[in-house]
């Protein structure tokens, strides 16, 4: 018997792949984790004991840098939130829930702005960049900096979630086109056929840990990963240099006088986008207590 540590790929039917040293480990959890309420999930970092004969078992889920409610997935370094130019036009507010929520579990957002060849992205891609997070721009053209987001994303786990029709296939199809993704089409490859079951599975590709979340949607986000209203104003990267400047130390950010996150709005230092954003999501959950967001 030996021990190995390793990351898990999939679950199927109870078992757990985990993936060690680049070998794939077929495994069952103890029965003390269904007892805790605590069983692993899809990219957690695990310690394994590996028998001569029979199979591997998980004996402890190692400590996680965050974990999703839905889709159940642990340890994500970077969530890719693609938008397009057109067909859909960008939902500011849902982009914004979805970086929101990314900062709350410690995941670092990226905006990819995709069919930039059909219309122009750099309004898009400015309001983010203003907003200090990493945004690539990319379309079927020369301007395409999907080879800059592959470097990126390197070493890291990362998830792609973004509405339909933005062109997450086609985006990770020209990353990873080994992957043969079908654009238009559910993807058999990733298993999302009509009749398959919605796994949550990670990929080993060129360096990268890539979550494929079937039904990982923006309502998920809003539905499971709401923020405490004290917490919120910690979710905007680019309020931090002005947070503890308000004239009133209670201040919501939302519509006080003496508010440096209004003035900085006003003076064009913060997009009103972004602000108007932050006050629709402050006011969903300003009357619920933190322990009901638990």
């Amino acid at each position: 018997m030996k021990n190995m540590n390793g990351i898990i790929t999939k679950l199927i039917g109870g078992f757990y792949y985990v993936l060690c040293d680049g070998v794939e480990y077929e495994c069952k959890a103890r029965g003390s984790f269904r007892k805790s309420g605590n069983s692993p999930v899809v990219g957690d970092r695990v310690n394994i004991t590996v028998p001569d004969e029979g199979f591997a078992s998980i004996e402890e889920i190692l400590p996680r840098k965050n974990k999703l409610k839905r889709p159940a997935l642990a340890n994500i370094d970077t969530l890719v939130i693609v938008c397009s130019t057109v067909d859909p036009e960008p939902n500011f507010t849902v982009i914004d829930k979805m970086t929101a929520a990314a900062v709350n579990n410690n995941m670092t957002p990226v905006i990819v702005v995709s069919k930039h060849d059909l219309k122009n992205g750099e309004s898009i891609a400015s309001v983010y960049r203003n907003a200090e997070i990493p945004v690539f721009v990319c379309s079927a053209d020369e301007t395409d900096e999907s080879d800059k987001l592959k470097e990126y994303i390197k070493n890291k786990i990362t998830a792609f979630t973004g509405n339909s029709g933005v062109g997450k296939s086609t985006l990770i199809n020209r990353i990873f086109p080994q992957l043969n993704l079908q654009t238009g089409q559910i993807s058999r490859k990733l298993g999302r056929g009509r009749h398959t079951t919605r796994v949550v599975e990670l990929f080993e590709v060129d360096g990268c840990l890539i979550a494929d979340t079937p039904g990982f949607s923006t309502v998920d986000l809003q539905r499971y990963e709401m923020i405490d209203k004290t917490q919120l104003q910690y979710c905007f990267p680019e309020f931090e240099k002005f947070l503890g400047e308000c004239q009133f130390t209670s201040c919501s950010h939302t519509c006080e006088k003496g508010c440096r996150i209004l003035q900085a709005v006003a003076d064009g230092e913060i997009e009103q986008s972004r602000h108007n954003s932050y006050v629709s999501m402050y006011n969903e959950v300003k009357d619920i207590k933190s322990w009901q967001l638990k």
